[in-house]
């Protein structure tokens, strides 16, 4: 598993998240504060606050280079 740190704060970046790792097999999982939502789950999403950054957790390995560069375009430092 892997945890990079995302900021979603525009509905047309929570849209075009889901599209792009709803393309892929592995699972994921957005945490913010003691809740976890599935991250391919766009109501799961809009039931979070999504004005600070969230942490992303990644289940799998095999495509994960693959995935990251996918998502750098969410990633914050």
């Amino acid at each position: 598993m892997k945890t990079i740190r995302i900021s979603l704060n525009s509905i047309d970046k929570v849209k075009a998240f889901v599209n792009d790792i709803t393309k892929f097999d592995a699972d994921f999982d957005l945490v913010s504060g003691r809740y976890v939502i599935d991250a391919k789950s766009i109501m799961g999403i809009f039931s979070l606050d999504l004005s600070k950054p969230i942490d992303l957790n990644i289940h799998g390995d095999e495509e994960m280079d693959t995935v990251l560069a996918v998502l750098s375009k969410y990633t914050v430092a």
